[in-house]
């Protein structure tokens, strides 16, 4: 019983660390001990026409046997509109039993609120710009796909320093398409003294195969426990493929505590979002039904 317990107060930890780099201002924490959490979603975060706050309380079983309870905070949500809203969170649970849910919720709700915003006052600019943005990051992931491309696989992308108490995090990213390129990557990487001086050189990696239908994904601490299974659980739950993401870190002689997660994370998601990896809500929900399985082998085999 023990067992489980701890097992799911560390996915519950991972995910809560993984919505906070993802959502930043907008993920609040009511009540840390209780698991109580509040996050304030918009149809556009620069210009926002309707707005509607989800608050999520954890019970000790979720995610493996019982999902969140929640509430929807909106004085226009009213009626029909709410028992619709309401079925679709209960839908997005049950097609993901086991799995973390609430990134799908969130977007799920900030998908309603951007229909919402077109249907009230239509905007064929907003639309349009959607478009173009899809068809980039598509893409983006056909030319991750091609491993006839050895140059571009050995291409890496270099983050912005994040500094806290003298440690210094800086993210670094590359695309990949079989565990040979990781070892390329991390060895061309390793080359910088700089980099290869770090603390810790913390990474994960996701590659699609597109034949399996299923994800072929690792992890590394490098002596930062536990950071590589909570960067590799950010990937996931963005539903990022094709990529490598390396987070070096420079001690700087004063104990962080749980913010060096705080830290990895933002580093990596910051580069993730830069660079147009992060799949729509649509994809990132269709994926982790149909993979679910698969990962969940996976976590075992890394137990």
């Amino acid at each position: 019983m023990a067992e489980g317990d701890t097992g799911s107060d560390q996915r519950q930890n991972e995910e809560i660390e993984a919505m906070a780099a993802i959502y930043g201002e907008e993920w609040c924490v009511i009540d840390d001990c209780a698991k109580i959490f509040c996050i304030r979603i918009s149809d556009d975060i620069d210009d926002p026409k309707w707005t509607l706050c989800l608050q999520v309380m954890l019970p000790n079983e979720y995610p493996g046997t019982a999902p969140p309870v929640y509430q929807l905070n909106a004085p226009w949500l009213k009626g029909q509109e709410r028992a619709d809203l309401s079925n679709s969170l209960e839908e997005i649970y049950i097609q993901n039993i086991g799995e973390s849910i609430l990134y799908l919720w969130v977007e799920k709700i900030r998908d309603v609120l951007i229909q919402k915003s077109q249907m009230t006052e239509p905007g064929p600019e907003v639309k349009k710009k959607t478009e173009e943005e899809d068809v980039e990051c598509e893409d983006d992931i056909l030319l991750t796909c091609q491993p006839e491309n050895p140059v571009r696989a050995l291409d890496f992308d270099v983050s912005e320093n994040q500094t806290d108490r003298r440690s210094t995090f800086q993210a670094h990213l590359a695309p990949v398409v079989c565990p040979k390129q990781v070892k390329m990557v991390l060895a061309k990487l390793y080359e910088n003294k700089k980099i290869a001086s770090a603390t810790h050189n913390i990474y994960a990696y996701r590659i699609y195969c597109e034949d399996k239908q299923t994800f072929l994904q690792d992890c590394e601490d490098d002596g930062e426990t536990a950071a590589g299974g909570r960067l590799l659980h950010l990937m996931e739950i963005l539903n990022v493929r094709n990529v490598l993401v390396v987070v070096s870190r420079w001690y700087g002689g004063i104990l962080l505590g749980p913010d060096r997660f705080k830290h990895i994370n933002n580093c990596a998601r910051n580069i993730l979002v830069e660079k147009n990896y992060t799949n729509s809500p649509e994809e990132s929900s269709k994926a982790l039904g149909k993979n679910k399985k698969v990962r969940k082998d996976k976590k075992r085999s890394e137990h």
